[in-house]
Formats: C-alpha cells, structure tokens, sequence
C-alpha cells in the first residue's frame, strides 16, 4: 500500500481498490470486493471505511477527519454493496427502524451442487457464538429467528445460482441457513463447502431503500467480482 505525505494513500491507488456506484453530500455506495473488511476490526488491516475517507479527503481536498460510517456491514470474503452515511444526520435516519424496515436487500449466492426447489422459504433458529453461526431451536433462549426466500436463477457448471431476499437480518444468516439445507455456499470452508476460492461465492446484488434526506426510493445494482466464481 502506497501512502503519500498526507498519510493517505495515493488517489489511483484509491480508486483501484475502489469500485463507486453512487456519491452524494449524503451518502456514498460501494461495491465492496470480497477480502476486503468494511470497517476497522482492530488489526490495522487496510478496510473499505478507510478507503472510502481517504478517497473523499482527495476529491474535496478536506484536511482533518472525514466523517463516514458504514450502515450496515458485509463479511469479508463477501461482496457486493455497502451504504455509507457522510454526515450523522444522515447516518441517524438510515439507522432508524422505519428505515430499516424499508431496506431490501437482494443477495445473489452460487451454491454446490443442482438446488432442488425452484423457490421457497427457509426458516431457521440461528445461535451467534465464536464468530460463527449455528442451527438451534425455538426452545433456546439466546437463539434468533432466521427467515430468508429463495429462488434459482441458473443452473451452472460450478452449481446453482440462487435470488435471496433477507426477511431478518442475522450473523452469517445465508451462508449458515444454505449449508444446514444441504447447499452450502462454494467457497465458504467454514459452513461446510468443499471448495477454496478468493472469496465466497455470495454478492449482494441489489439493495433498495428511501435516501435519508431527499426521502426518495433509491434502488442500486452491483455487477458482479470479476474472478471464476462468477464467470
């Protein structure tokens, strides 16, 4: 990683690790690549928040902080899009509930082997413990209820391509729900696939919501990696 003078990194460099879907004085959306982290884990890893600060303290010439904080958060090994407020007015509207409840979110996942239902509904209890998922049951206290739908896109040569529309918003809910159905995730070692990638094969493809100061429906796709997950 190159840094200048500043102690920021080098505009181009910015703007290589950088993929922008939309900018505002508002917000900002980002198309994150897998292996990289959304916010600071407390390992000094380079981080798309980071990233993000350094690239706006450039294009505005701004000296001293850059307000900018992620609203929601994307695992590592998991792309796709990332909505940023730039202001705390903004980030207090889109962290309400009402908000919240408005959001969709569209993951595009490519799964190991043929998925045998076209569409459908998967519901689930999920216990968060150690930095992974697991299935449990109703009767468990610490357990949260876990539903997303599905449905197949494609059938392709490394498996099935899946549409999941998130009802709940749970740790690791798609990849720990699909490995407990029987398909897990390729790429994703740690529920179960038997395949090794840079990156998992999930994306969140399509996300809508009401921009927080224009309270306009804003709808953003994001293409996909380009790496042979996805080819």
């Amino acid at each position: 990683m190159e840094i200048g003078q500043d102690g920021l990194m080098n505009k181009s460099k910015i703007k290589k690790k950088l993929e922008i879907l939309y900018l505002d004085n508002h917000i900002m959306v980002i198309n994150k690549k897998n292996g990289l982290l959304t916010q600071d884990s407390g390992t000094g890893n380079v981080n798309l928040e980071d990233l993000a600060r350094d690239y706006i303290k450039h294009e505005a010439n701004k000296i001293g902080n850059v307000f900018l904080h992620a609203c929601h958060r994307l695992d590592k090994d998991v792309s796709g899009i990332v909505l940023l407020a730039r202001t705390s007015k903004a980030l207090k509207r889109l962290s309400n509930r009402d908000s919240q409840e408005k959001m969709n979110k569209i993951y595009h996942a490519i799964v190991s082997g043929n998925f045998p239902i076209y569409s459908g509904k998967l519901e689930n209890y999920i216990l968060h413990d150690n930095h992974k998922s697991k299935i449990s049951t109703s009767k468990n206290r610490r357990a949260k209820k876990a539903i997303l739908k599905f449905k197949v896109l494609e059938k392709i040569s490394s498996g099935t391509k899946l549409e999941i529309t998130l009802l709940t918003g749970r740790y690791h809910q798609i990849r720990i729900q699909l490995s407990n159905f029987g398909y897990p995730i390729i790429g994703d070692q740690k529920y179960g696939s038997k395949l090794s990638f840079n990156g998992i094969g999930l994306h969140h493809y399509k996300f809508s919501f009401y921009h927080p100061v224009k309270d306009e429906l804003m709808s953003i796709k994001a293409p996909y990696p380009k790496n042979n997950i996805w080819l």
